[in-house]
């Protein structure tokens, strides 16, 4: 495996375990899970201070609606295969962000 390689499985598994990790903590917090709707109450403090929020949190939140509409509303596999891509593809930006930021503060050796 080429270290590219493995900066970039490194950096999807983080981004996964960050947006859980945020999700989970803005549940502790407000005892709800966070959701894109927040940002539909208009423009207010509450709406913009959730923007970085659903930014960490949206491949946990993807991947949530995405396997609760399967089970419950039986959507069909491309819907699902399509939402996980994006997921995953969000999860590794993010997940890089997170990875350069710790090299950037030296935390994390290249």
């Amino acid at each position: 495996m080429t270290p590219q390689s493995a900066q970039m499985l490194l950096a999807l598994a983080l981004g996964f375990a960050v947006a859980g990790l945020i999700a989970s903590a803005h549940r502790l917090i407000t005892s709800r899970l966070p959701s894109f709707s927040a940002l539909s109450t208009g423009p207010s403090a509450a709406a913009f201070a959730m923007v970085p929020v659903l930014m960490l949190s949206a491949p946990f939140l993807i991947m949530r609606n995405t396997l609760l509409g399967r089970r419950l509303e039986g959507r069909r596999f491309e819907f699902v295969f399509m939402a996980t891509l994006i997921a995953g593809f969000w999860s590794l930006m993010s997940g890089l962000v997170l990875v350069m930021s710790l090299q950037a503060c030296g935390l994390l050796l290249a």
